[in-house]
């Protein structure tokens, strides 16, 4: 069970620190390159991104699961089944339909009078994909949140 529950516990932190660094490397890139440069460098690191976000959110739902099945106190660990189940949901959603539409439009943020109608619609695209991920973080937290409560000797 000690094994289950570490790798539990990396999968969840792992998706969560991949979060947090990302913010990093996002405004950095911003900082130190040029608005096009920043904006190729990510839309390359996307994928690879969004594809850790599936193998550590379903390894964490799998095992939270599988944790909600054997462990007490189960109300926490079903809560933290079901937040990390929305967030796969979520990320999958933003890595899946969101980026692809985003990556089909970038071209739009290089242009120097870009079609108004184009424009906006990237700047939606990317404000979904930013509450997305946001949102994504928030329940990672709560897991986290449940998962720590559930630990406890009260539970």
């Amino acid at each position: 069970m000690v094994a289950v529950l570490f790798l539990y516990l990396l999968s969840l932190v792992c998706w969560l620190g991949a979060m947090v660094f990302f913010i990093v490397v996002t405004q950095t890139a911003f900082t130190a390159l040029p608005k096009v440069e920043a904006g190729t460098f990510l839309a390359a690191l996307f994928p690879r991104y969004y594809l850790f976000g599936y193998i550590s959110g379903a390894i964490a739902v799998i095992l939270a699961i599988f944790l909600c099945a054997t462990r007490m106190p189960r109300m926490w660990w079903a809560m933290a089944a079901l937040a990390l189940a929305i967030a796969l949901g979520l990320t999958t959603y933003a890595g899946a339909v969101v980026r692809p539409r985003v990556d089909a439009i970038r071209a739009v943020t290089e242009q120097p009078n870009p079609d108004p109608a184009r424009r906006a619609e990237f700047d939606r695209l990317h404000h979904l994909s930013v509450m997305l991920n946001g949102g994504v973080m928030l329940l990672n937290l709560g897991a986290l949140l449940a998962s720590t409560v559930a630990l406890t000797p009260r539970g």
